[in-house]
């Protein structure tokens, strides 16, 4: 089984087919965030903090930390902004930005073994950024695009997945520190894109033996109820292999889908993590003390 290694300075995360999904919260980004992105250039983070603490209290394995603002130094940003989060929080991280000297600024300031995000297929950035990933040792994001776009053919986007994952080779750097990113598109613009995300995730798994993530919210974009779609599509793509997602903890539809997810996938063993979330508190006495073991807990109770 592949499994996909990453750590802060006090906790392990282990991404793998055997293992839980996991959540990777999405909210520490100011990308469309005008009030976020504003304080953070400002050198405010109350906020920055305040999501911290709440999606890991929601359930987050790791955290997605991106700095991405116009015309702000996101380096020093970035760096100050993961040096907060990993003094608040003891979960991994995900370093997220397009620039490679955030990135690396990122990587200097890390405690642990973090994932970076991202490598795309395309020539310049596989030779910037394989080297970086080699250097200091972390995961990285591959996702599945290169020079020619965003192709809508699975197929074609398996196939710069294999490519990052030979050229990550060419570095030393072991196919277990790859979780590629297939690039899921919003269905409601094109109506084979579930099918052909769940497809393309099987074969990740199947063939190229990789862990995968995404961006869970792209298939809903555009649509109504969109977190009860999100639900069903991150529990299918449990089925199919998916192992990671980044999203927002928040939202209970998405999470309650994994939650479940995982019970049907065997990896929460003995149901463990569903019952002690959802199992009913015993009711009380008059005297204080559970119902339990009275002629009426001795019933059994109709199956609804």
């Amino acid at each position: 089984m592949t499994r996909t290694v990453i750590s802060s300075a006090k906790k392990e995360v282990i991404i793998g087919f055997d293992r839980p999904f996991c959540v990777i919260g999405e909210r520490i980004n100011p990308t469309g965030r005008k009030k976020l992105a504003a304080e953070m250039k400002a050198g405010d983070f109350s906020t920055v903090e305040s999501d911290a603490l709440a999606q890991v209290a929601a359930g987050a394995h790791m955290l997605d930390v991106n700095a991405g603002i116009p015309l702000a130094d996101e380096p020093k940003i970035l760096a100050d902004t993961i040096k907060l989060v990993q003094s608040l929080v003891d979960v991994p991280l995900a370093i997220d930005s397009s620039i490679v000297e955030a990135l690396e600024a990122g990587l200097e300031v890390y405690q642990g073994k973090p994932l970076l995000n991202s490598v795309t297929g395309e020539e310049e950035r596989l030779e910037v950024i394989l080297p970086m990933v080699k250097k200091y040792g972390c995961a990285v994001v591959g996702i599945s695009n290169d020079e020619t776009g965003i192709s809508e053919d699975p197929d074609v986007r398996y196939e710069v997945a294999k490519k990052i994952v030979e050229r990550a080779a060419d570095y030393g750097i072991p196919k277990e520190d790859i979780v590629i990113d297939p690039l899921v598109m919003p269905i409601g613009a094109l109506g084979t894109a579930g099918r052909g995300a769940l497809s393309l995730i099987r074969r990740l798994r199947e063939e190229l033996k990789v862990n995968t993530t995404c961006g869970a919210s792209n298939v809903s974009f555009g649509l109504p109820n969109r977190h009860q779609l999100n639900q069903a599509f991150l529990a299918m793509a449990a089925g199919a292999g998916m192992t990671s997602a980044i999203l927002n903890p928040l939202h209970e539809p998405e999470m309650v889908g994994l939650l479940g997810a995982d019970v049907i996938n065997g990896v929460d063993k003995d149901c463990t993590t569903w019952i002690r979330k959802f199992r009913e508190p015993a009711a009380e006495t008059e005297d204080g003390r559970g119902a339990r073991g009275g002629r009426g807990e001795r019933r059994r109770r109709r199956v609804a």
